[in-house]
């Protein structure tokens, strides 16, 4: 069976973390768990559940993620794949196993969650954030030709193609930087549709004025950014 660790970002996720780390399926070898700055019991929940915490003091998604690869590239034997999901409980984990299904079998690069409107609970998703999830996905086949609907945080991917996409950004562009990075360099990608319900506690990106502002800025710069990038 192919190694398949699991990155979670995760920024006072208190009364969700444990749930996350539970529900994950046993096939997966080490859940990691990157405690972005919380002043509140992550750590000490996700580490009573069972899983691995890094702290990454500098705050933002992109840094928490950069923080569990960079756990990863230094231990001897590497993993197969890489799940990305976040600790607010708003994913099925127990979804995981579909979502690395076309990695395994069909030697597929690269998948993405998909929170399709029939698999949503209902208010799981603010305004803000289904608009901004058809903005940046049509912009991208319009530029790119690209079939992404989504910019869901669950994903899986294979690691030896992650390293190769040489992440960069720190903050809230780091999925739209993934997809277009893997649609630069051709990767092999397809989406799975998710379940996908409320989550615990408050969004600190499209929970806040700032946050779904600067989101939406970080995300359309990448992607104009590429756009014009030779």
């Amino acid at each position: 069976m192919p190694k398949i660790k699991v990155i979670i970002p995760a920024y006072n996720e208190q009364d969700s973390i444990a749930n996350v780390v539970r529900d994950i399926p046993k096939n997966v070898e080490e859940i990691i768990v990157v405690n972005n700055n919380s002043t509140d019991d992550t750590v000490k929940n996700a580490t009573k559940a069972g899983a691995t915490v890094l702290t990454e003091n500098n705050k933002g998604y992109g840094y928490a993620c950069l923080k569990g690869m960079e756990y990863i590239a230094k231990l001897n034997e590497k993993p197969d794949i890489i799940v990305f999901l976040d600790g607010d409980y708003s994913d099925y984990p127990e979804e995981l196993t579909k979502l690395t299904a076309p990695i395994i079998n069909d030697d597929i690069d690269f998948v993405i969650g998909s929170r399709i409107k029939r698999l949503r609970e209902g208010g799981s998703m603010t305004p803000q954030q289904v608009f901004g999830n058809w903005l940046a996905t049509f912009l991208m086949k319009l530029f790119f030709g690209a079939k992404f609907t989504d910019l869901g945080p669950f994903r899986a991917i294979k690691y030896n193609k992650l390293v190769g996409l040489n992440m960069l950004d720190k903050t809230y562009g780091w999925t739209v930087e993934m997809q277009l990075k893997a649609l630069k360099q051709k990767l092999t990608y397809i989406e799975v549709p998710v379940k996908y319900k409320q989550r615990i506690g408050v969004s600190k990106v499209s929970g806040t004025v700032k946050g779904t502002i600067f989101a939406g800025f970080k995300i359309l710069g990448w992607i104009f950014k590429y756009s014009f990038k030779k």
